[in-house]
């Protein structure tokens, strides 16, 4: 019988005559890698294909690897990975034990650079008090609050269940940023706090009907929406 790594190894060499039209594959190299989470990696080096896949799926059935393997080589050749793949793949990856450990892989090894909630302009701790008695009730238990150790442009929030903490962008520390804009990205990640994600059809939805339906609830919607918009022409 074969170890991971050697079957790992079989099917991304099978991927690259398929998806790569190689007679012959390249050298490969498999390794199981004590990642935060489920993450995979594949790198071409000096002729030498190194993978990295996560640990949390070294008792994976042959299949997932398979499936795992193609999509791997797939986007390497920066092509679509077959929905056959992908599908087999997140029915596996969302077994709920299988995100339970992956979801203790991130809390144990992950690190969040956290900054503190007192800004220049505004501070996240009463931005978040104050939301939590207008839109929840103060029914939310309060997480660990940061400002992004980086003036993030693209990811203006993030919350992260794993780790009980919300993010926000150091770029909207500052005074031409009105108050209802970080206000409502202070609530959008609130309301990932009250509407956890949910898996369906073999998908991880972030943002369900009733997410957005409660977005809509915030009082300035539409100005924060069409700022946001701005924003990211900017």
């Amino acid at each position: 019988m074969f170890s991971g790594e050697a079957s790992m190894k079989i099917h991304v060499a099978e991927a690259f005559r398929q998806v790569g039209n190689r007679s012959e594959p390249p050298e490969i190299q498999v390794s199981f890698y004590p990642f935060a989470g489920l993450n995979h990696t594949i790198r071409i080096r000096k002729q030498r294909v190194y993978v990295r896949v996560s640990d949390v799926l070294r008792d994976a059935p042959q299949q997932v690897y398979r499936a795992l393997a193609f999509m791997l080589v797939s986007k390497l050749y920066n092509k679509r990975a077959s929905t056959e793949d992908v599908k087999l793949y997140r029915q596996y990856a969302y077994q709920p034990d299988v995100l339970r450990a992956s979801d203790l892989a991130r809390q144990q090894r992950g690190r969040k650079r956290l900054t503190g909630s007192d800004g220049f302009t505004y501070n996240l701790d009463k931005l978040f008090a104050r939301l939590n008695r207008q839109y929840f009730d103060n029914e939310l238990t309060k997480p660990t609050l940061s400002w992004s150790a980086r003036r993030t442009k693209r990811i203006l929030g993030h919350h992260d269940y794993v780790h009980e903490t919300i993010v926000i962008s150091r770029s909207l520390d500052d005074p031409q940023i009105p108050e209802y804009l970080i206000s409502f990205v202070m609530y959008h990640e609130m309301l990932h706090m009250k509407h956890r994600s949910r898996i369906i059809n073999g998908r991880r939805i972030y943002h369900t009907a009733a997410f957005r339906a409660d977005e809509r609830r915030f009082d300035r919607y539409e100005d924060a929406a069409e700022e946001l918009d701005k924003l990211a022409g900017r």
